[in-house]
C-alpha cells in the first residue's frame, strides 16, 4: 500500500522504530503521522522534531484499554479523517526473570500490551477499512515469537500469540477477497534501548533505521510476513529437522542464543499517562 497521501497511525510512535517509521512515512508523502503513545512529553517532542517533514498529530492512548482505544479512534478520525495504515508498534518486556519469578502484574502487563492491545486497535479500525475495502494493518511481533528463549518466557508467549492472531486475520481477509491487507513482522533484537544489555554472538543486533525501512517496504509491497533478518529463517529450518537436544546445544549453547538475555537491563520504564485522548 502506498504511503503517499495516507493517514498513518503508529502505536508507540513517540520513540524507537515507531518514531522512525513515522518520519519515513512523512518522507514518502503521508498526509498525517498519527502517534498513539502513553508518554505525553515524548509525543510533544516528536511533534516538534518532525513538524518540518509534514503533519504530525499526537494522542495519549493506553492501547491495552479497549474503552480508551475506542474513544481515541473516534477522536482521531474526527480530527484527521479515515485511517489508511496502522502499525502496531507499542510493546514491552519487563525483565529477564525466569518464569517462576514473574509476578502476576508482569504477566498481565506483557500480554495486555503485546498481544491484546494490537487486537483492540485492529478491531477499532477494521470495520471502517472493510467498509472502504481499503487499508493496511501491520503488527510488529518478534523473532521471540518464533523461537523459544529462556528468561523471556512471557514475552515470547505474547509474541507467539500476536503472530498467530495477525496471520489468522490475514487469512480471513484473504478468504473474503478483501483489499485490506495484513503484514506481520518478526524482527530479531533491535538496538532501541528496549533490549539494552542483550548480547548476541552470531546474529547481529539490528539497527533501528534498517528495521524501519524493511517494515515500510513490506507494507508498500503488501508483504504478508517479514522475518528480519532473513537469515533467521534458517534457524527455523534447523529447528524443524534437528533433534531437540542437538538444536538446543548448537543454537542455544554454542551460538549463544539461549544466553542473549543473561545481562539484560532494558530501558528505564516510561511514566504512564492513562487518558481517553488528547
Amino acid at each position: 500500500m502506498k504511503f503517499e497521501n495516507a493517514n498513518v497511525l503508529i502505536t508507540g510512535g513517540a520513540s524507537g522504530i515507531g518514531k522512525i517509521m513515522g518520519r519515513m512515512a512523512l518522507e514518502k508523502g503521508a498526509r498525517t503521522f498519527i502517534i498513539w503513545d502513553i508518554n505525553i512529553t515524548a509525543i510533544e517532542n516528536v511533534r516538534k522534531e518532525l513538524a518540518p517533514y509534514g503533519r504530525v498529530k499526537g494522542y495519549v492512548v493506553d492501547v491495552s484499554d479497549n474503552k480508551i482505544v475506542t474513544l481515541a479512534y473516534k477522536k482521531t478520525v474526527a480530527d484527521c479523517g479515515d485511517i489508511d495504515i496502522v502499525i502496531n508498534c507499542a510493546g514491552i518486556i519487563t525483565s529477564n526473570k525466569t518464569f517462576d519469578q514473574m509476578t502476576s502484574d508482569e504477566i498481565l502487563r506483557t500480554m495486555n500490551i503485546n498481544t491484546i492491545a494490537p487486537m483492540f486497535v485492529a478491531r477499532a479500525v477494521l470495520p471502517d477499512m472493510l467498509r472502504r475495502n481499503r487499508g493496511h494493518i501491520c503488527t510488529i511481533a518478534s523473532a521471540g515469537g518464533m523461537l523459544s528463549n529462556p528468561k523471556m518466557s512471557v514475552y515470547a508467549a505474547s509474541k507467539w500469540g500476536v503472530i498467530g492472531w495477525s496471520d489468522s486475520v490475514r487469512i480471513e481477509l484473504q478468504d473474503s477477497r478483501s483489499d485490506v491487507h495484513i503484514t506481520t513482522v518478526a524482527p530479531y533484537y533491535i538496538n532501541t534501548g528496549m533490549f539494552d544489555g542483550v548480547k548476541s554472538r552470531i546474529i547481529p543486533i539490528l539497527k533501528p533505521e534498517y528495521v524501519a525501512r524493511r517494515v515500510i517496504k513490506g507494507i508498500e509491497r503488501n508483504r504478508t510476513f517479514c522475518g528480519i533478518p532473513f537469515g533467521f529463517h534458517f534457524i527455523r529450518f534447523w529447528q524443524a529437522i534437528l533433534p531437540t537436544r542437538v538444536f538446543d546445544w548448537l543454537f542455544g549453547e554454542l551460538f549463544g542464543i539461549y544466553h542473549t538475555m543473561d545481562d539484560f537491563t532494558g530501558r528505564k520504564p516510561q511514566i504512564s499517562h492513562k487518558s481517553k485522548a488528547s
